[in-house]
């Protein structure tokens, strides 16, 4: 079978497998889970494959016309390069992970089989972006992406939470699209083809007339799909949908899109210094921001949610400095934790019983009652934190070594205040990851909170995707930077001392500090009466003041559900922390900049159609009415009447003539 003939079934089986599941799932329930992994299983061998005969070598293209449109073709192409293989591998992985893990968490869920079934579409459009070599053939995967995101987000349709978050990812991205599909139709206009290899060497020769306008167009969609500011807000209220969806849209899907078209056409961008700059302010923004963000949410998935934009931005930070290299190793890095991060989230509030206690500062006991989860997110937050050897310090390094060396000038692909902004927004926000995941972990598993019910041993799937996924993010990045420049153009990615020891000394202050503060709000709070209470729930009521006790029942109903009093994240931000917690009201900026003059619009035209435009009409039916009414009075049934006005008429006629003809 040939390396085309593979790649062309690797989105296909996925495909098939999520029709079959539609078609089957209610009436053969029994096929629902074989139909959700073997298709998507296949299709990671079958990526696999590819991977292994593509070799990191010439890149493969094969390419036939779709439809003859007259101008500008519609092609069905492949081009698979390094690049592309590696990545569908990560998707790949992820993709049977989540379905695998599926299996076990969401066992009693009667909408499963059209959950499953969406996931494998969501996948084979993943795939599609991947492999194609046609913008406009990759636009129907993107698309395909968000239909599936507004319905997976909103499985658990019954809340308002879900059906809001659905909405709202739906709407936010859509926004980024609209100016994305103008920049694809004028990339293609300028350049006669939506094919890429053709749009890369039309670039190359410089003749493209406006390329600065077309990058910043396309990165309004790549900020809507990838989550980056200021279009990321959609991103950590779709924590609403299951845990495994998360899982898939943070590490290998949705988001990932946006950087991976990026990187596919980098030339376009390095072409427009103008566009560099704004695409390295905006990682820099969205890098801290989040960061700060995630220091202060509650939710252990909304931190994970913010964490997914910071290292988002952090591969956008690459691509501002032209290394498309370091981009995709952190892409493929990251993939591989953040999915291990999320599904031993899922572990966690499948150990509770209900998404609701996903609260860091309710937790308590959780370190004995989920050890795989333990054990699993420990790994998955030092590769998170950057710290070596673990995968995530490797492929983060890569990224600072690019801008790095363009800051010092051994890279002419990007100018030097994008380099500038980003290796200082890269080392605080490496101060910032390291900060939030030592919270995480500290109050997730150390923390005095509510002791949850336990709900028993979780199913052995859930916990065995646990290991597998461990596995690369222990040892991916040590392997990585060695064997990936081969994959990469041959671009160098081993870490340079300088940023080395700058990151790696930032991130462990940054935990240092945080554990600092958590020792410090832990012993504060064992001194107060409501932190006595939370800290020994069951204690003697006289060690404490009984109005203290009367306001925490009044405040959270029993002694025994009191939040963790020793969260640092309040101690660290200070006056930030309510700004951060809301995410700096952004939400509320968009609320009074657009959603309110659009819902003034609407009242007005509301108004004008009911008091204008219906006044008319109903006046326009109101006359016939009256004359019709009028009429109707006049047909009284009566005979003499009527043979009265007959002569009465004759009378005035016969009248009316007489003064015509004495007038003549």
């Amino acid at each position: 079978m040939t390396t085309t003939t593979l790649a062309v079934l690797v989105p296909l089986l996925p495909f098939l497998g999520a029709a079959a599941g539609l078609l089957l799932g209610r009436s053969a329930p029994g096929f629902a889970r074989p139909l959700a992994v073997l298709p998507t299983l296949a299709s990671l061998v079958l990526a696999a494959l590819v991977a292994a005969r593509q070799g990191g070598g010439r890149a493969l293209d094969a390419v036939t016309e779709l439809t003859p449109t007259g101008s500008v073709p519609v092609e069905l192409a492949l081009h698979i390069d390094g690049f592309a293989a590696l990545v569908a591998v990560l998707v790949g992985t992820v993709a049977t992970c989540v379905q695998i893990y599926s299996t076990g968490y969401l066992r009693d869920d009667p909408r499963y089989a059209s959950y499953a079934a969406l996931v494998s579409l969501f996948t084979s459009a993943m795939f599609l972006v991947v492999y194609s070599g046609d913008l406009m053939v990759l636009l129907v995967g993107w698309e395909v992406m968000g239909i599936c995101s507004y319905f997976l987000v909103g499985h658990y349709w019954e809340t308002p939470e879900a059906r809001a978050a659905s909405l709202k990812a739906f709407l936010v991205t859509k926004l980024g699209d609209v100016p994305f599909l103008i920049g694809l139709l004028a990339l293609a206009t300028e350049a006669g083809s939506f094919r890429i290899t053709k749009i890369l060497g039309a670039v190359a020769s410089g003749s493209l007339d406006h390329p600065t306008l077309i990058a910043l167009l396309l990165l309004a969609g790549v900020a809507g799909k990838s989550a980056q500011f200021p279009l990321h807000t959609w991103l950590p209220d779709a924590m609403a949908g299951p845990t495994p969806v998360s899982a898939l849209i943070h590490a290998a899907t949705m988001v990932a899109a946006g950087v991976y078209f990026v990187a596919r056409l980098l030339p376009l961008f390095e072409a427009s210094r103008a566009a560099m700059v704004v695409l390295a302010v905006m990682a820099a923004v969205t890098m801290v921001g989040s960061a700060l963000a995630a220091l202060a949410q509650d939710d252990i998935k909304r931190v994970l949610a913010y964490s997914t934009i910071g290292q988002l931005g952090y591969m956008t930070g690459a691509l501002a400095t032209g290394d498309r290299g370091a981009a995709v190793f952190h892409l493929l890095s990251h993939g591989a934790f953040k999915a291990l991060l999320f599904l031993a989230a899922g572990v966690i509030i499948h150990a509770v019983g209900t998404n609701s206690l996903a609260a860091m500062s309710r937790m308590r006991g959780l370190r004995d009652r989920v050890p795989d989860a333990y054990w699993t997110m420990t790994v998955a937050l030092l590769a998170l934190a950057a710290i070596p050897p673990f995968s995530g310090f490797f492929s983060k390094e890569s990224v600072l070594g690019a801008a790095e060396h363009v800051v010092t000038g051994h890279s002419e692909h990007a100018p030097g205040a994008a380099g500038w902004t980003v290796l200082v927004a890269g080392l605080i926000t490496a101060l910032l990851t390291a900060a939030y995941a030592t919270r995480l972990w500290l109050l997730a598993f150390r923390g005095r909170g509510a002791e949850a019910p336990d709900h028993g041993r979780q199913p052995l799937v859930m916990n065995a995707v646990l290991w597998v996924l461990a596995l690369p993010s222990l040892a991916l990045g040590g392997l990585a930077f060695r064997l990936l420049p081969d994959w990469f153009d041959g671009q160098d990615l081993t870490p340079t001392l300088t940023t080395s020891v700058l990151g790696t000394g930032v991130a462990l202050v940054g935990g240092i500090v945080t554990y600092a503060a958590w020792r410090h709000t832990t012993a504060l709070a064992d001194r107060t009466p409501l932190g006595a209470v939370a800290a020994h729930p069951e204690g003697d009521a006289g060690l404490v003041e009984a109005e203290a006790i009367a306001a925490h029942r009044a405040a959270y109903g029993d002694l025994a559900s009191a939040p963790d009093p020793s969260d640092p994240g309040r101690l660290l931000l200070g006056p930030v922390h309510r700004h951060a917690a809301a995410g700096f009201h952004l939400d509320a900026v968009y609320a009074t900049l657009f959603l309110r003059p659009v819902q003034a619009g609407a009242s007005l035209v509301r108004f004008l159609d009911r008091e204008v435009v219906d006044t008319y009409v109903r006046a326009a039916g109101a006359l016939p009415r009256l004359l019709g009414a009028a009429v109707r009075r006049a047909q009284t049934g009566n005979v003499q009447t009527y043979v009265s006005a007959l002569l009465a008429g004759t009378v005035v006629l016969a009248v009316a003539a007489v003064l015509v003809a004495a007038g003549a």
